[in-house]
């Protein structure tokens, strides 16, 4: 988008919560102990985010001389500029960039938004020379890039969206379908990040490769949960609710437990206690059951003070099935508790947290289309969350 302001730019990059990892990922791969996401432009050079090992002084919003970076060069042929050793290199001995900063070794990679516009460089740099000779290093940094941009995509798109959510009444709709296509074409680039993480997973590598295949990996699964979450939010505001296959459910509390299970492994400090009492089979959507507990016990897990256990409790009769997740902590505010299964609505702390704020409203649709019941109690002992639905629903 042309005439963006740079300095909104920046921001949507310091919210990107996979960027300090990508950016460590990048200092690990290259050796190279600075690196940075710069916006870059026909007359500017900006740092978006930065990882400083060396002391080399820049800040998020820093700029630099464009003519004094490398990265001007970069935006003007769209390749990758890449150096273990400048003052023995015999185009780059002579440049005057590495001397003015004094680095030895370099890399840059353009990073391009969805429609091809160029966004700025991916760069690393390092006062001492690297070997930077591995072919594999720029395919798995152009991987980088192209993550940085769909989740920059991401986060602008999901930005108006949420402006978009304060409009007038008519509104509504078009917004609603707006994010619904927004959730399907995300699905696109996501692909493709995924295509070449298992690409590279398949090559002979070390143990660092290794390491650097499943941070993109855990990546792609955060964001397919986000598009997924996106969706399921499109199909309750539009009015047709979240889709659910009900069939007998013989051993739902097997799919509890490994709800519990993930989560314990996401979180190992963290106690988890569970007791599951589930005597009748109970026709259910047992994923969409799993998805809802799935977004209590991380809510309760995010939200809940961390030196008290969270408990998960699930149980039924011949007439109804009940699942509470339970946590420890400060009381939600009375006028906090109303709003909590409300879209893009958050906890009872405000500081920043992942995700989109959807899970309480995802789960209160999930217990509507089984024909039951979302409902938190908060008090100064316990913040407590209960679903229950009826056995068999009609």
């Amino acid at each position: 988008m042309l005439g963006r302001p740079i300095a909104d730019d920046v921001k949507r990059v310091g919210r990107l919560g996979s960027v300090p990892t990508i950016l460590q990922t990048v200092a690990h791969t290259t050796g190279l102990r600075f690196a940075v996401i710069a916006r870059v432009t026909d007359t500017s050079w900006t740092a978006c985010a930065v990882h400083d090992a060396i002391e080399f002084g820049l800040k998020p919003g820093g700029e630099l001389l464009l003519e004094s970076t490398i990265c001007n060069e970069v935006r003007q042929h769209h390749q990758p500029v890449v150096f273990g050793h400048a003052s023995m290199h015999p185009h780059f001995c002579n440049h005057p960039v590495p001397k003015q900063y004094g680095f030895e070794s370099y890399v840059s990679i353009p990073i391009f938004r969805a429609g091809g516009e160029f966004f700025g460089t991916l760069c690393a740099l390092d006062p001492l020379p690297a070997k930077l000779d591995d072919p594999h290093m720029v395919k798995t940094l152009e991987l980088f890039t192209r993550l940085i941009a769909a989740e920059l995509e991401t986060e602008e798109k999901l930005e108006h969206s949420a402006n978009a959510l304060l409009d007038a009444q008519e509104t509504a709709k078009l917004r609603e379908q707006f994010i619904a296509v927004l959730g399907h074409d995300l699905r696109s680039p996501l692909s493709a990040v995924q295509v070449g993480a298992d690409l590279l997973k398949s090559m002979e590598k070390d143990a660092r490769s290794d390491r650097i295949v499943d941070h993109i990996l855990r990546s792609c699964e955060r964001m397919t949960e986000m598009i997924e979450n996106i969706l399921d939010f499109a199909r309750g505001r539009m009015g047709g609710g979240i889709p659910v296959t009900l069939q007998p459910q013989d051993n739902l509390a097997a799919e509890l437990q490994h709800v519990i299970a993930e989560v314990r492994g996401s979180h190992p400090g963290r106690e988890i206690r569970a007791t599951m009492a589930i005597e009748h089979a109970v026709t259910a959507d047992s994923r969409r059951i799993a998805q809802l507990l799935a977004n209590l016990l991380n809510n309760a897990v995010a939200h809940g003070a961390a030196d008290q256990p969270v408990s998960v409790a699930a149980r039924c009769d011949a007439q109804d099935f009940e699942l509470s997740v339970t946590n420890g902590g400060q009381p939600i505010p009375p006028d906090k508790l109303g709003r909590l299964f409300q879209p893009f609505s958050r906890g009872a702390d405000a500081a920043p947290q992942p995700g989109l704020g959807l899970g309480l409203y995802i789960a209160a649709e999930v217990a509507k289309a089984h024909r039951g019941s979302l409902a938190v109690s908060s008090t100064e002992a316990a913040t407590q969350f209960v679903f229950r639905m009826p056995v068999s629903p009609a």
